[in-house]
């Protein structure tokens, strides 16, 4: 079967290589046992012709992939846990040093994120036959996780508007069970639905542990992303009386996240602040060049009534100083945005350097239920490649948020820049 060379179409298209091993309530059903080696060689295999076909490199890195495939066969036999063959799955994927390019399993809450990002092209391939329901849905509490090298789990990220959110949890706590149980990001509220469950975290490095009550919903990946973003919506004031606009953008896949950005700019919280802080820290890309627009002060603003009343605008625009916060989960399509911004001073950017994950990706359904991110086309920005690069701040303000406790130094300093150019 001959390819199209990609577009933006294809780009952000799923491809389903399969479709079957799903449970009737859209929750991937129980498959063939990961322990047998033969299964997991197989498994291995769709990987790797998948790879081979279908990455943007045809050089595939200068790598033997025929040897890489032999090396790792050996190890995906030896296995005996579908985690512990992800594992594999992922080493050998590592080897080609590219970023949109991992293997997810439905432990994983990235796992059901990436399907809802693609359920449009799911829906056109059978979206029915994966889950039923016609939605992608997981059980969760809206938090991002982090496990670091010593074993244990923080937080990263805590949605605005979520049930964390809701319960208190903080930026930078470390999880140290659910219900007197290990912590799994997906497993952990299996079943658990409307149901309070019992967090203990430690908030501080030599602190006692705390019990925390969290209800974990039904999330919806896409829904939760945007409504989090409307939720984050707030002006801060300033020590100097300066009125500071924040708004945190998880995901930028799809134009619903800028649409609703415009809102909240052209008449909702944000329209009377004096500055703004756009959070692009954490979460996924998916942004377009275009979006940077939204600071362009050489572009009308067009407001349209109709005979009801109702109020639309085109072409909303940002005129007032503007910070950007980023750091190393700034990835994909916000980083071309950061590119950008930096570029063309449109403001301080303030935080870390940005992932360096900038290639374009399309992700396939395995026949085991598992999902395949590979990147299919190489990405300049400006005749420049941020691949491995990234993007560095303005202003570097370093932040590990283990036992933060909440405090955020890159958002205060964000609030002190801006302080200052009101000043002047």
């Amino acid at each position: 079967m001959k390819h199209a060379a990609p577009t933006r179409r294809t780009v952000l298209a799923l491809g389903l290589a399969a479709l079957g091993g799903w449970s009737a309530r859209g929750q991937p059903a129980t498959l063939p046992a990961a322990s047998s080696g033969q299964a997991n060689q197989a498994a291995l295999d769709e990987v790797w012709e998948t790879v081979r076909d279908r990455f943007y490199d045809p050089h595939l890195h200068e790598l033997d992939w025929l040897a890489v495939r032999q090396r790792y066969h050996l190890l995906a036999a030896s296995v005996t846990s579908g985690e512990e063959f992800a594992v594999v799955i992922n080493s050998m994927l590592a080897e080609l040093g590219a970023s949109h390019t991992q293997y997810y399993t439905p432990e994983e809450t990235a796992y059901y994120q990436l399907a809802d990002i693609f359920v449009g092209a799911l829906r056109r391939r059978g979206l029915d036959r994966v889950f039923p329901s016609g939605e992608v849905t997981y059980p969760g509490i809206g938090v991002f996780t982090h496990v670091d090298d010593r074993g244990r789990t923080f937080i990263t990220g805590v949605v605005e508007g979520s049930p964390a959110n809701q319960a208190g949890l903080l930026l930078g706590d470390q999880i140290l069970s659910v219900d007197a149980l290990p912590f799994r990001p997906v497993a952990s509220f299996r079943e658990k639905v409307g149901i309070p469950v019992n967090l203990s975290i430690r908030r501080k490095l030599d602190g006692s542990p705390m019990a925390v009550s969290v209800t974990p919903i039904e999330v919806h990946p896409n829904a939760m992303f945007l409504q989090g973003l409307k939720a984050s919506a707030r002006v801060i004031t300033a020590a100097s009386g300066v009125h500071v606009g924040y708004v945190h953008v998880w995901s930028y896949a799809g134009n619903a996240y800028q649409r609703a950005l415009e809102d909240l700019i052209a008449e909702g919280p944000l329209r009377d602040a004096d500055a703004l802080i756009w959070d692009l820290r954490d979460g996924w890309g998916g942004a377009e060049p275009q979006y940077l627009d939204l600071f362009n002060t050489h572009a009308p603003t067009m407001q349209m009534k109709d005979r009801r009343g109702d109020i639309g605008f085109v072409g909303v625009k940002w005129r007032k100083p503007v910070v950007m916060l980023i750091n190393g989960g700034t990835r994909s399509g916000k980083e071309v945005l950061a590119f950008g911004f930096k570029q063309y001073r449109l403001g301080e950017v303030v935080g870390t350097r940005s992932a360096g994950a900038v290639l374009a990706g399309t992700a396939f359904l395995m026949g085991n239920g598992n999902l395949l991110l590979v990147a299919v086309a190489d990405v300049l920005v400006d005749g420049q490649r941020l691949e491995g690069v990234g993007v560095t701040p303005t202003i570097e303000v370093p932040f590990d948020p283990a036992y933060a406790a909440g405090n955020d130094p890159q958002l205060d300093r964000a609030i002190e820049v801006l302080s200052t150019l009101k000043k002047e």
